[in-house]
């Protein structure tokens, strides 16, 4: 008796026939992986190989196109005693499925990166878009691959689609190298492999296996990924202390710079230099100019603006508080200075 996951599977791979596209093809096959489980998977593929059919061997091979390693372990696969990973039975049975079907379906997988951007998904970088653009290698079909990645909650992969090249006409996103892109793309999604319970949207764990085998199309991507913003700012006021500040600024900021909103505007004046930063008297009074300096370099966005203009008075005093100091800050100054001994 057939299971439904194999029924739905034949059905729809009789459409996908007629329709000969390598890309909706793949991109069934990455929506029909995304929700099968290990076991589920490996009595799929069983069913698939006795099958014997057109439309089986068709689901074969799109699998076996998006079924990257760490596709598949994502799914936590346990691969019983005598039996290969499931990720290499995928491969296995789809190559053998392959030589049996169309042209066509050969060409599932067989793409080129010609493009890569990144940059802010909305105004204050709460999610950022990494974009890589691809065409299959007979030049049809050219699409792009569109992941956004959390900002606020330490740069998790939330969501994915794919969209025609002008689909980057409504974004501001600036073009980047694609080993880097695409390296950010696999750093963001492993994280959220590593979160258990990660929010991320309904459409993601479909849209999965087809990033990951993308992002890994693109050759030697960057892990980690690093990201030139912070170097690319050169409008340091000129004032005493403000190298210092900005020292500070980086140091709060991490590895997520477009993510400047209101909220961390006020995070860092209010809280976070209060509790963790030992600043000279100069670097305080510099502060508010760097910052300013920055969220312009940032984007100018004028809530941002207003914020640093609502919170910087209240610095000095702020820094002067004993009480705002966390532990850390405590204990560092609690240390004797080179100075002070001997």
């Amino acid at each position: 008796m057939s299971t439904p996951a194999f029924t739905t599977a034949v059905t729809q791979a009789r459409d996908l026939l007629r329709w000969r596209s390598p890309l909706r093809t793949e991109l069934w096959a990455s929506r029909l992986m995304g929700g099968l489980d290990p076991a589920d998977a490996r009595g799929l593929v069983r069913e698939l190989v006795e099958a014997g059919t057109p439309e089986g061997r068709l689901t074969l091979a799109a699998l076996a196109a998006v079924a990257t390693p760490d596709a598949v372990d994502a799914q936590a696969d346990a691969a019983p005693a005598g039996e290969p990973p499931l990720a290499d039975l995928y491969a296995a049975h789809g190559a053998e499925a392959r030589d049996a079907l169309p042209g066509w379906v050969a060409r599932m997988g067989q793409v080129e990166c010609d493009g890569a951007w990144y940059g802010k998904a909305d105004r204050h970088g709460l999610q950022a878009l990494a974009a890589l653009s691809f065409h299959y290698r007979s030049g049809k079909e050219p699409h792009l691959l569109v992941v956004a990645v959390d900002q606020v909650n330490g740069g998790l992969a939330v969501d994915a689609l794919v969209e025609e090249r002008k689909f980057l006409d409504d974004l501001s996103l600036e073009p980047s190298e694609p080993r880097a892109v695409a390296g950010r793309i696999l750093d963001a999604v492993e994280l959220t492999d590593r979160v258990m319970g990660a929010a991320v949207a309904g459409t993601f764990p479909g849209m999965r296996p087809f990033a990951l085998a993308r992002a890994r199309s693109v050759p030697d991507p960057v892990r980690p990924a690093p990201d030139d913003t912070l170097s690319r700012f050169h409008d340091l006021p000129a004032l005493p202390g403000a190298e210092e500040a900005f020292a500070k600024l980086v140091e709060f900021i991490g590895d997520r710079p477009l993510w400047w909103s209101p909220g961390r505007v006020s995070q860092f004046l209010t809280s976070w230099l209060p509790r963790e930063a030992i600043l000279s008297p100069d670097a305080i009074a510099a502060m508010p100019d760097v910052v300013r300096a920055w969220s312009r370099f940032a984007g100018a966005d004028p809530e941002v603006l207003r914020q640093v203009d609502a919170d910087a008075p209240r610095l000095a005093a702020l820094m002067a508080d004993e009480s705002l100091a966390g532990l850390g800050k405590r204990l560092a100054r609690s240390r004797p200075r080179d100075d002070d001994e001997g």
